[in-house]
């Protein structure tokens, strides 16, 4: 067995490299927060082939001394945290000291800064971990960090990097998230030597607008709400305004971008009863809490935080986005008419109270009353679907059955199947039931490498941001293995040339777009394993029968059949039951039959 030695610093950095420095977006973000840190006020990004080739990020901030210069590049130097205590309360956006010595043993660094009562500007080079002696040069007050040929010394790493589109739109993506989280600094972007974003220090709607687009700030809420030393702040938009994606979902505590699970909750629940569950709400919300109240050293790149009250972090959240929805709703809700009732239970004489009549449809609504009748053939009893019988006297019987959830009588409301068995009445939430059905048979498909693929006649067309195009290039392998066909038609456009059969191609977009965001968030690797359930239930939600659709009886008696032979038929997808049963014995006691 080989012996235990310590290994070289250059390692130890290109290994932290690998973690902290992902890719140029990663290195990028370390370098945005870096300048926010020191006080910068205007910040300029310089990109060339992606930020592979050439990421530069100059700021107007404090600058570092000369003789702090060769402490910057160096592991574990920093001047944010000093001890335990610091660690567990931080309030700067960088605090480990990792970052600049990750970049320096994994690409060419220059790191050039002036402090504002310094006569001149000092700069120092790195390359292999290696530093130079730093020498005087021409800066104003502020810092420039310029990173060149990113991984040149470590060819295997660098094959990961994906292509220049690719890489670019990771970078225009932390560009937009840091410059959202703070307005009071101005920004600026150029890829290419060509100025892709210069943003004046804004108010908040004045940046998200510029971000974002007008029409979201035309379409949005303002959220606010404190209570002790939380504070929640940011505008959501209202339902009309969802989107097919998550792109458009921007949540920072204390400044910091993140994705969390207790957070998407509360603004999922939020949104529950007023957003189908398809769509996904938009909103850029701040959450601000005392630091020890939330420990970010959770993640090498911070994009994950831990509360250490999450659950009341949840309602605080929830109930300030609730109510902020609520009163805008109500707001455009019209004025309640007089009730035909008199106050309490007692109905006022000039309006009587009578039945309702309850909307009940069929496409073939005259073959309700007897549906089935018993033939034998060769020895075989046959159940099948008759027309109206025009003698009313001749006894109702079901056949004996093996099919537990009986035969189809017709749709109630557009959204449910009502059934006869031999027990009484079923009721099945027909979209939850077909749900759970191709659920089902999409995990059986993926499972068994065997995704049935169906070529599109046509293909679907559809605008795409940057991202959705750079993922559909590098994930051809993994969308194969999903059973999507997508391409790239242009700079913005995508198509899909085919789809899983089980899917609808009417929701080819959404579909595509669903899974392009999970392969593009989290990577082909977890998206196929610890996620892919979650991504079959929303692909089987896509093409679920819809409410309000009609069905035949051949066609509700289909997903009947469906139903008694999937696993775990009686919940959907989301664990809400699929139908009930309703008993002869229940139903004579609602009519008071025999009393």
């Amino acid at each position: 067995m080989p012996a235990i030695h310590l290994l070289p610093d250059l390692l130890i950095n290109q290994i932290a490299a690998g973690e902290v420095i992902e890719r140029p977006a990663s290195a990028l973000k370390e370098l945005l927060e870096n300048s926010l840190d020191a006080g910068a006020t205007e910040i300029a990004v310089q990109l060339e082939g992606g930020g592979i080739k050439r990421l530069l990020v100059r700021d107007n901030g404090g600058g570092i001394a000369a003789e702090q210069l060769p402490l910057a590049l160096m592991r574990h130097a920093t001047s944010k945290i000093a001890s335990l205590e610091d660690l567990q309360r931080v309030a700067s956006m960088g605090f480990r000291g990792e970052a600049l010595a990750s970049m320096a043993a994994v690409a060419q660094v220059t790191l050039t800064s002036r402090p504002g009562d310094a006569a001149h500007a000092w700069k120092v080079e790195a390359m292999d971990g290696k530093q130079g002696a730093a020498a005087p040069a021409s800066h104003a007050q502020g810092t420039s960090v310029e990173l060149r040929e990113l991984y040149f010394n470590t060819p295997a790493r660098r094959k990961f990097l994906k292509t220049e589109n690719t890489e670019y739109a990771w970078c225009a993506e932390v560009f937009k998230r840091i410059a959202l989280a703070r307005p009071d600094v101005a920004f600026s972007l150029q890829h290419n030597e060509k100025t892709i974003w210069q943003l004046p220090k804004h108010e908040l709607p004045q940046r998200i607008n510029a971000i974002l687009g007008a029409e979201f700030g035309q379409h949005a809420i303002a959220v606010e709400r404190q209570i002790g030393a939380l504070h929640l702040h940011g505008i959501a938009a209202l339902p009309a305004y969802s989107c097919s994606t998550r792109d458009e979902q921007y949540f920072f505590v204390n400044g910091r971008f993140v994705r969390d699970k207790v957070l998407m909750h509360a603004v999922r629940q939020a949104y529950q009863d007023i957003l189908h569950h398809q769509r996904h709400p938009a909103f850029v919300l701040f959450l601000e809490l005392p630091p020890e109240q939330v420990d970010v050293n959770v993640h090498p790149a911070k994009s994950e935080v831990r509360f250490r009250e999450s659950q009341g972090i949840h309602q605080f959240v929830f109930h300030a986005l609730q109510d902020a929805l609520s009163a805008t709703m109500a707001d455009k809700t019209p004025s309640p008419q007089p009730s035909p009732f008199g106050r309490g239970s007692e109905p006022a004489s000039s309006f009587p109270i009578q039945q309702q009549r309850i909307p009940f449809g069929a496409a073939q609504q005259q073959a309700t009353y007897r549906l089935w009748e018993t033939q034998t053939d060769a020895g075989r009893t046959l159940v099948r679907p008759v027309g109206l019988k025009s003698d009313p006297h001749t006894p109702f019987t079901l056949p004996a059955s093996e099919h537990p959830l009986g035969f189809a009588l017709g749709q109630l409301s557009g959204i449910y199947i009502l059934a006869q068995n031999q027990h009484g009445l079923i009721v099945v939430d027909m979209h939850a039931a077909h749900e759970r059905i191709v659920y089902e048979k999409l995990k059986a498909a993926f499972d068994a490498q065997q995704m049935p693929t169906q070529p599109l006649l046509i293909p679907v067309t559809f605008a795409a941001e940057a991202l959705d195009i750079a993922t559909a290039e590098e994930e051809q392998e993994a969308l194969k293995q999903l059973g999507f066909d997508i391409a790239p038609l242009s700079t913005n456009t995508l198509a899909v040339r085919a789809m899983p059969a089980m899917l609808k191609q009417s929701h080819a977009e959404a579909a595509a777009c669903e899974v392009l965001h999970e392969l593009r968030d989290f990577g082909a690797s977890r998206t196929l394993t610890e996620r892919r359930n979650e991504l079959l239930a929303t692909l089987a939600c896509h093409s679920a029968v819809r409410a309000n659709q009609q069905l035949s009886l051949p066609e509700m008696n289909a997903i009947l059949r469906e139903m008694e032979s999937t696993s775990r038929a009686d919940q959907c997808n989301h664990g809400r039951p699929t139908w009930f049963q309703v008993t002869i014995a229940e139903l004579d006691a609602m009519f008071m039959r025999g009393k």
